[in-house]
């Protein structure tokens, strides 16, 4: 049995951080019900080009394992509706504006007194404050909540290419609403849960945001390359792009003998991880004189054979052409009107087997879910 089994959430969020998290709880053996507005649905089904026949990658991407309900939220009878799900529900996941909340009735004080065991997972694009009746959007997070400082290189700023804030909010969600699942255990009582993309972006910063809080020093931007520790970030070798990561002063000792330049391990410039901060330019230069010497393959080879870690900066298609980095990800699934496709599952070891279910079409459950709660 699957940890979630015989847990019900309702999903009225859209777009990622909230559909993401409640794909991986249909992964974990959940029965997830998404409520979407009649002819109009989440809007990434719009989001394409491409599409995989009628359906968008995007919509494929984060609704994978759950039931599709259409439900009319400015109507009363919709709303009512609403109501009885979230009766009959044990996690509601939503993502609306805190005035769109309180108009349609599903603030938390509302809904726990339908439901006092529900979990209450509301997520925002900034907390409680000056900005939280503004929508969040990733990159925009990004800009404002740290990312863009330390991403990219030199003056350019370059946000991370996949809206990375949505998805490590929703890999909070999905712990906030497991933790909140153990803690009813205890109490019997559910609990509000609210997130918001800002500090999640914030929490992200670990240790560049500490740095800069120790010495009140802004970061600078370093493309590949680590703030902190040197060298450790990607060199262009004879026929692509080669990621060395030394960590340690044995692994750099290691590395300038792989590389057929053992005195640099014993120069006092280079010879401690704090030297080499100082003297990133001096010690970077030298490395990619030698490292444009040689092909990818050759280089991975002997410097792994020596004990330091390093791979190719993979295209995708080496990705997911790669099974020892994908192969257990990949998951084959067969929509109604999309046909077969592959997709990615999610990667806790407790979600599998993962849900095969496809995305739902707009409102496809819906008299399915009416019959299955008069049963239950």
């Amino acid at each position: 049995m699957k940890p979630l089994s015989g847990i019900r959430v309702l999903d009225l969020s859209r777009i990622l951080a909230g559909p993401l998290a409640s794909m991986w709880m249909a992964d974990l053996g959940a029965e997830v019900i998404k409520v979407e507005r009649p002819g109009v649905g989440d809007e990434t089904r719009r989001w394409g080009p491409p599409f995989l026949g009628d359906q968008s990658a995007y919509f494929l991407a984060v609704n994978r394992g759950k039931f599709g309900v259409a439900l009319d939220l400015g109507r009363p009878e919709g709303r009512e509706a609403l109501r009885l799900l979230i009766a009959k529900s044990d996690v509601l996941v939503h993502n609306f504006l805190p005035h769109a909340e309180k108009r349609l009735g599903i603030s938390y004080e509302e809904v726990r007194k339908l439901n006092p065991r529900i979990v209450y997972l509301a997520i925002s694009g900034f907390p409680p404050g000056p900005y939280q009746d503004r929508p969040g959007f990733d990159a925009l997070i990004q800009a404002m909540g740290g990312l863009m400082a330390i991403t990219g290189e030199g003056a350019r700023p370059a946000k991370v290419g996949v809206a990375i804030v949505d998805v490590l909010c929703a890999w909070a969600a999905l712990s906030g609403t497991l933790a909140a699942l153990l803690s009813r255990e205890r109490s019997g009582q559910g609990q509000e849960i609210r997130l918001s993309l800002a500090e999640c972006a914030v929490a992200a910063l670990v240790n560049v945001g500490q740095a800069f809080l120790i010495t009140g020093e802004e970061p600078r931007r370093l493309g590949t390359a680590h703030p902190h520790i040197v060298p450790y970030q990607a060199f262009p070798a004879r026929d692509g792009l080669l990621m060395v990561a030394v960590g340690t002063d044995h692994q750099f000792q290691a590395l300038c003998r792989a590389l057929g330049r053992p005195e640099l391990a014993g120069d006092p410039r280079f010879s401690t991880n704090p030297a080499r901060v100082v003297h990133r330019e001096e010690l970077v230069g030298l490395l990619e004189e030698v490292f444009r010497g040689k092909g990818r393959r050759e280089w991975v080879e002997r410097l792994l054979a020596a004990g330091v870690p390093a791979g190719p900066v993979n295209s995708f298609s080496e990705l997911f052409g790669d099974p020892g980095l994908t192969g257990k990800l990949l998951l084959e699934v067969e929509h109604p009107t999309a046909g077969r496709y592959t997709t990615v599952r999610c990667p806790l070891p407790q979600a599998d087997p993962p849900s095969t279910l496809p995305p739902p079409r707009l409102g496809e459950h819906t008299q399915e879910i009416w019959e299955r709660l008069k049963d239950r």
